[in-house]
C-alpha cells in the first residue's frame, strides 16, 4: 500500500474496512505503545534474553493514523496470544509512530535497534518502508512488512522496459499483494466471473499506486481478451471533479469501471456518477475498503461495490471469527486488511522460528538468516486470516503467494462474493 502523497495517497484513504479511526482512542490501550514515537515496549514478556524483540513501525498519528494502529494493535492481540500460550517462543512487542513519514520512520528504527530489536514487523505505509528497509538490508536485520505494496520495498522487481533500478533487499518480505499484482488478479478475476463486457479504468496518473495497478491490469485485460473501451485519468490536484472521466466511461457504454484508487476519491466519483444517472459496476483494489467510512457520504451509493481483499471481517471460519470478536472486544471496531496481515505476520514468524530452530539469545543477523532460509523453503508455508484458507508461500523475491478473495459491499458491510 503506498502512502507517499499524502492527499490521496496510499494510507491517507486505502484500508478501514471497519473504521479504524476509532483506533485512535484506543491506542492508549497496547500496553506501553507510545503515540509519540517514544521508544516504549508493549508485551507481557520481558526484555530478558527469554523474549524475541520484535519492533512495529507505522502511523499512529496524523491522517493515516488508522493504519499504523490496526497494524499495532492486531500485532499485539498475536503477541499476547502467543505469549499466554506459554510456549517455547515469546515475544516483546515495541510499536512506534513514524507519522507516515520517511525520516521519522528511520528514526524509529534507530529508537528500536538501541531498545534491542531483533526482528521488524513493518512499516506499514510504502515510503517510509522504501527507505526503513534500506536500513535493514544495510544492518541484515528481518523484516515482513505487513502492509507497504510498493516493489522498491522488496527491490528487485523490473520496470516495464525489464530494468531493475533497485536492488533485491533479500531480507524484506510482504505479507500483503505487491501494486503490479492487484492489476494482474483483478483482471482475472473480471473475467472469470463475467462481472463486465465493456470495461472502463479511471486511475490516478501522479500515485505509483495507481498507475502500477493500472499498467498491470492493462496488461492482463488485453491478455484475456477483456474490452476496455474508456482509460482516463487524474492527479491529485485534481481530484474533486470526475465529470470528463465519467462521461468518457458512460459514453463508451461502459458497463463495469475499474478504480485502482484510494477511497476518498472513489467516494466522489460514486456521489457524481449518482447525480448523472450513470450506474455502472464498479470494482476497487484494496485501497477502496474504507469506503464506507467516508464523512458525509451517501453509503447506499456503495452497494454493490466489488474489490479483491485477502480479508473479510464476517468470514465464518473459527479463526477469524476469534480474531474479530477480540478485536471488536478490546478496540470497539471491525478490524479490517491492515489489522489482518499484522496478525498474521507475527505468527508467519513465530511459525519460521520454530521450524528455524532459532532462540533469542542469537543475535538480530543470525535470526535474519534463520528466517530468510525459511521463509523461501520450498517446505515452508503458512495458513492464517488472509491466506483464504489456502497457504501462503514466500518466493526468494519477497513477494508473498496467496489466494484473494472477492468482497462486496451489501446493506453497508463488506461481505465475501
Amino acid at each position: 500500500m503506498d502512502f507517499q502523497n499524502s492527499a490521496f495517497s496510499r494510507r491517507n484513504f486505502i484500508k478501514g474496512a471497519g473504521a479504524m479511526g476509532v483506533l485512535g482512542g484506543m491506542g492508549a490501550m497496547l500496553a506501553g505503545c507510545s503515540n509519540e514515537g517514544g521508544a516504549s515496549d508493549a508485551g507481557s514478556s520481558s526484555a530478558s534474553g527469554s523474549a524475541f524483540m520484535i519492533g512495529g513501525i507505522g502511523p499512529l498519528t496524523g491522517d493515516a493514523a488508522i493504519y499504523g494502529k490496526a497494524c499495532q494493535n492486531a500485532a499485539q492481540i498475536a503477541v499476547d496470544e502467543i505469549n499466554e500460550e506459554g510456549g517455547d517462543v515469546q515475544f516483546e512487542l515495541n510499536f512506534q509512530d513514524d507519522e507516515n513519514d520517511a525520516e521519522r520512520s528511520v528514526n524509529a528504527y534507530n529508537n528500536l535497534k538501541d531498545w534491542g530489536m531483533q526482528i521488524l514487523v513493518g512499516t506499514t505505509t510504502t515510503a517510509p518502508c522504501v527507505a526503513v528497509s534500506n536500513e535493514t538490508n544495510s544492518d541484515n536485520l528481518f523484516q515482513l512488512t505487513p502492509s507497504a505494496s510498493s516493489t522498491d520495498v522488496i527491490g528487485g522487481q523490473p520496470d516495464a522496459d525489464g530494468n531493475i533500478s533497485v536492488a533485491r533487499k533479500e531480507n524484506v518480505f510482504q505479507m500483503c499483494f505487491t501494486d503490479p499484482n492487484q492489476g494482474t488478479a483483478s483482471a482475472q478475476y473480471i473475467s472469470e466471473q463475467q462481472l463486465g463486457t465493456k470495461i472502463a479504468i479511471i486511475y490516478n496518473n501522479s500515485d505509483a499506486y495507481s498507475t502500477g495497478i493500472y499498467n498491470k491490469f492493462k496488461d492482463e485485460a488485453d491478455s484475456l481478451g477483456l474490452e476496455v473501451v474508456a482509460e482516463s485519468s487524474f492527479t491529485n490536484d485534481s481530484a474533486t471533479d470526475f465529470s470528463v472521466q465519467l462521461n468518457d466511461a458512460k459514453n463508451a457504454g461502459a458497463d463495469l469501471v475499474f478504480l485502482p484508487i484510494y477511497y476518498t476519491p472513489i467516494s466522489l466519483i460514486l456521489t457524481q456518477a449518482n447525480q448523472m444517472g450513470y450506474a455502472p459496476k464498479w470494482f476497487g483494489v484494496d485501497g477502496m475498503d474504507g469506503l464506507l467510512t467516508v464523512e458525509g457520504f451517501d453509503t447506499q451509493l456503495a452497494e454493490g461495490c466489488m474489490l479483491l481483499t485477502p480479508f473479510v471481517a464476517n468470514a465464518t471460519d473459527e479463526a477469524t471469527q476469534s480474531f474479530v470478536s477480540k478485536y471488536e472486544e478490546q478496540f470497539g471496531e471491525t478490524p479490517n486488511q491492515f489489522a489482518a496481515d499484522a496478525y498474521d505476520c507475527v505468527y508467519a514468524i513465530k511459525q519460521a522460528i520454530e521450524t528455524a530452530g532459532l532462540t533469542p539469545d542469537m543475535d538480530a543477523s543470525e535470526i535474519c538468516d534463520g528466517l530468510v532460509e525459511t521463509f523461501t523453503s520450498a517446505d515452508f508455508s503458512y495458513s492464517g486470516l488472509t491466506t483464504a484458507g489456502e497457504a501462503a508461500t514466500w518466493a526468494d523475491t519477497g513477494e508473498v503467494s496467496k489466494q484473494p478473495m472477492g468482497m462486496v459491499i451489501q446493506n453497508g458491510e463488506y461481505v465475501a462474493l
